[in-house]
């Protein structure tokens, strides 16, 4: 008989240094949990069967699951998309090879929106996540099987995911854990099934911030494979756990509440609240090209993904077709039929803006905004250590819902995500109370290479929360 595994990842690993754990119990049980949600709620396609021998140190053989866009030796990783069908690299990408040697265990591959593609992980070549608190809802995108897992599975696990526009902090407000996407460059990106390459961000989504901050101590750090890698090494974000935020600066930029739902609004007031009662001090402050932020996103984003999707074409690897007619007819042919729709519109929207005639005017002048954006935080950070604003502009919304949303409405839903991720710096999400059942995130934002300082924020609101219930 399988005892009671519904335990924390500190409790896991306590009692695996204590011997208190039979591994191959555990994962037997886990496993088979792991196959009845994933029926359910369709979180992963691809479920490896996990070597029952247990490690004896750093995370003693805990599960992680790892985003399908992060090649995994030996397992298909297709980014979402079904033009990749049948890709299984030979290698693993520097995050999961260091996750490996840290004692970790795969466990498979999260369902996303096609290459990251996406806010409610609705583009995927594969089954779409349910949110785990309402069947009929979105997990959020584009990492929606990694947040979705983390909140159903109540047993010791991590997810890997990736963030280009906030496909980390989206779907971890919409399942209500906990998302931390990290300072450009702080984890290696070799082995990452590009979407942007300015803007691509590996991080991990778990339960609970110490869970999250464990995992980034493992993945962070300088890699020479990877030429955007910072040289960080040996850090550990776990003793920012807990910490005493008494004097602590947050800023709230006012342009961040505009247009939000009430519901969502009022949460994340309450959030603010709870952390001036800490001992944060918190000040209004103004973020004024937070407005063209979504524009310059999209024309950058699209313009890099054109380029990454280029070599996907139906020749070296995944999906192909019979050799007909010239290449430039194969290639049309093979990626008409296996990209998905939003692929399309992305890699149409993205060649137009690169076009001779169109980049001044349009990738060029992006270029210009991004700077500009990436200043004003600078600026904002030189008054204050955090700042606090919603995650997302509205409550995980349902799929007939989503269904009557145009292209555009989609991407205006990344409003409140996009400027953070544009520069490039360090965030978290974290729940921050319910609305009925449906959870609220706070976003927590700091200078480039502060982690510390949103993980000791969200620390200390998650604490406060959950002794407050």
């Amino acid at each position: 008989m399988s005892r009671n595994y519904e335990i924390s990842v500190r409790e896991f690993l306590r009692l695996s240094r204590e011997g208190g754990i039979d591994y191959a119990d555990f994962i037997e049980h886990f496993t088979n949990v792991l196959r009845k949600i994933n029926e359910k709620f369709g979180y992963l396609h691809t479920i490896h069967d996990i070597n029952r021998d247990h490690l004896n140190e750093g995370l003693y053989g805990l599960p992680i699951s790892v985003k399908d866009n992060i090649c995994v030796a030996g397992m298909q990783s297709s980014a979402g998309s079904r033009i990749l069908d049948g890709y299984v690299p030979f290698f693993d990408a520097t995050s999961v090879k260091k996750v490996k040697v840290g004692g970790g265990k795969i466990i498979g591959k999260t369902n996303q929106d096609e290459f990251g593609f996406g806010t409610f992980s609705v583009n995927s070549g594969y089954e779409v996540p349910k949110n785990p608190l309402d069947p009929e809802r979105t997990c959020g995108g584009s990492s929606g099987g990694a947040a979705g897992l983390a909140k159903a599975i109540r047993m010791p696990h991590i997810a890997l995911a990736e963030s280009t526009g906030g496909s980390i902090s989206c779907p971890a407000s919409f399942c209500g854990v906990i998302g931390l996407t990290p300072t450009y460059g702080l984890v290696s990106r070799y082995g990452l099934i590009d979407y942007a390459n300015s803007l691509d961000k590996i991080g991990p989504i778990g339960d609970t911030v110490e869970d999250v901050a464990l995992m980034l101590s493992i993945i962070a750090g300088h890699d020479q494979r990877d030429a955007t890698s910072i040289a960080r090494h040996n850090i550990d974000y776990t003793k920012h756990i807990k910490k005493n935020i008494k004097g602590m600066k947050i800023g709230v930029p006012k342009e961040y509440f505009k247009n939000i739902d009430p519901k969502v609004k009022k949460k994340v007031e309450g959030a603010i609240d709870k952390l001036e009662e800490l001992g944060a001090k918190t000040k209004k402050i103004s973020l004024p090209t937070t407005r063209f932020a979504l524009s310059a996103y999209y024309i950058i984003a699209t313009s890099e993904a054109s380029t990454n999707l280029a070599k996907f074409s139906g020749l070296r690897y995944g999906a192909h077709e019979p050799l007909e007619g010239n290449f430039n007819e194969y290639f049309s042919h093979v990626r008409t039929k296996h990209l998905g729709e939003e692929a399309k519109r992305r890699i149409i929207l993205g060649t137009f803006a690169r076009m001779s005639g169109y980049r001044d005017a349009y990738y060029l002048k992006a270029m210009k905004v991004r700077t500009l954006i990436i200043n004003d935080f600078k600026k904002a950070f030189k008054k204050v250590d955090v700042l606090a604003a919603p995650t997302m502009p509205i409550l995980p919304p349902r799929f007939k819902e989503i269904e009557r949303l145009k292209p555009l409405q989609h991407y205006q839903m990344d409003v409140l995500t996009v400027p953070p991720n544009l520069a490039g710096i360090p965030m978290i999400s974290v729940p921050c109370g319910n609305s009925g059942q449906l959870p609220v995130g706070l976003h927590l934002m700091a200078d480039h290479l502060q982690e510390g300082k949103i993980i000791e924020a969200a620390s200390a609101l998650e604490s406060a929360l959950v002794k407050g219930k």
